[in-house]
């Protein structure tokens, strides 16, 4: 109530905002990023084991939705979690990114229903997967 009256007041204003992390938590693991893929493989896998049109829509439907996820977990870690010395340390660091994004995108998984591309994707994971670990041990 107060709150509404300090805002039809002009004293309170309210922006809308996204990120991650309110605080930032601190909370980051590559598992998110795999889980989506895993997801995204399962949903083509099912689009091919269907002859149900509907069904085959909603699976295309939830892939993309998924691949989209898989960027954004892996953005998240990129931009957030890695800093200037795990790239000094592992050089290859932003390419694996690079090319892990891109392969859940519209060149991607996004924009096909090749398994082999889900299982490309779910490579590069793992690859970031292993270095995300890696810098955890320090």
């Amino acid at each position: 109530m107060i709150r509404r009256l300090l805002l039809s007041a002009g004293i309170f204003s309210v922006v809308d905002v996204r990120a991650h992390c309110d605080l930032p938590c601190g909370v980051y693991d590559p598992a998110q990023a795999r889980i989506e893929a895993q997801s995204v493989k399962a949903c083509m896998e099912k689009y091919h084991g269907s002859d149900d049109p509907i069904f085959r829509a909603r699976a295309v439907e939830i892939k993309e939705q998924r691949s989209h996820l898989v960027k954004e977990h892996l953005w998240v870690l990129w931009t957030d979690y890695f800093k200037p010395p795990h790239f000094e340390a592992y050089p290859q660091l932003h390419e694996l990114f690079n090319q892990a994004t891109k392969l859940a995108g519209a060149a991607g998984t996004k924009g096909s229903l090749d398994t082999a591309v889900a299982d490309d994707l779910l490579a590069k994971i793992d690859e970031i997967a292993d270095i995300f670990w890696e810098t955890k041990k320090v």
